[in-house]
């Protein structure tokens, strides 16, 4: 039906119902800093504001974990990813676990 996902924080997609559930899917990823993004980090931590090293390793990680998310719906065949969230934890220090989750649906056009 479609080439690409459709990927909403919503329970539904506009023009279309949903036909079958086919179950949550997740992408995660782990997380480190590294040394070098470290030190850099801990040392703009310290004058305040936003630290924009530690800020592209959270986008970098949200991105990947999306990207698995959405590689897992794609092979459950999935037109649609509903009520996508993210979380993140950090499970040692320097180490944090990124989450995508949402549901995959198959889709049908309401007309």
């Amino acid at each position: 039906m479609h080439d690409r996902i459709i990927v909403t924080t919503g329970n539904h997609c506009a023009g279309y119902y949903i036909a079958q559930y086919l179950g949550v899917v997740r992408g995660i990823v782990v997380r480190a800093t590294g040394i070098g993004r470290g030190i850099v980090g801990g040392l703009k931590s310290l004058v305040g504001g936003n630290v924009e090293t530690y800020a592209r390793v959270c986008e970098e990680a949200r991105q990947e974990a999306y990207n698995r998310m959405v590689a897992h719906a794609q092979e459950l065949g999935a037109d649609a990813i509903i009520s996508m969230r993210y979380d993140a934890t950090e499970f040692m220090q320097g180490a944090t676990e990124v989450l995508a989750y949402g549901t995959a649906v198959k889709l049908r056009p309401l007309s």
